[in-house]
């Protein structure tokens, strides 16, 4: 019984290694479209996943594979990762200071069969100034990022606030994740080892 996770994310990866489960990194070579709006973005996210997923279990039939997808929405904008400087500029000012959600969902696939769920963190970034946008820019640091920003990223501090699951925001909600590998017949035992966080996230407790 192998567990793969499809995707290079270096954040994803060290969230799930939080399970403590040896995994494979198996990435999912597939297309992110995303629409500049929808009415149910939870839809969205749950679907890229559930694609991701499916792609990777397709040529790894005998193995548990684990994709995400994160979708950023402010006011019904969704926002995926910025491809240019100007468009980092703007989804970090659109969203300096204001609330938005951060919706995650996670599919587990194995074989053909196929479980999807996703997690909804409500965020309110601080006021950061021009020039730290700017910082974070030079650094590179919104490039592979929806929204532009790390919820971690220990310089830019983007977030002032949040409600809901931190890890969500990262990338990968280990709670959610481990419920949903148990649902499809995983008999993992709840993770021990885990960031401090992690022990009073709502999740934990669902």
């Amino acid at each position: 019984m192998t567990l793969v996770l499809a995707s290079a994310s270096p954040r994803r990866r060290e969230l799930l290694a939080w399970l403590g489960v040896p995994f494979e990194i198996d990435p999912a070579a597939v297309e992110e479209p995303l629409p500049e709006q929808h009415p149910h973005p939870e839809r969205v996210a749950r679907a890229l996943a559930r694609h991701k997923a499916a792609a990777v279990a397709q040529r790894r039939p005998g193995d548990w594979v684990v994709a995400a997808d994160t979708v950023v929405v402010f006011r019904g904008r969704l926002l995926g990762k910025p491809e240019t400087a100007e468009e980092a500029r703007a989804m970090l000012q659109l969203l300096r200071g204001r609330w938005h959600r951060v919706i995650t969902g996670v599919a587990v696939a194995q074989g053909t069969r196929l479980w999807v769920d996703h997690t909804t963190t409500w965020v309110r970034m601080r006021a950061y100034s021009e020039a730290d946008i700017a910082a974070s820019i030079a650094r590179g640091e919104p490039f592979d990022k929806a929204g532009g920003y790390a919820i971690q990223d220990p310089d830019l501090r983007p977030v002032a606030e949040w409600r809901g699951c931190y890890c969500n925001v990262v990338g990968l909600s280990i709670w959610l994740t481990w419920r949903l590998l148990r649902r499809s017949g995983w008999e993992l035992p709840r993770p021990a080892q885990i960031p401090d966080v992690c022990r009073t996230c709502p999740l934990a407790f669902a």
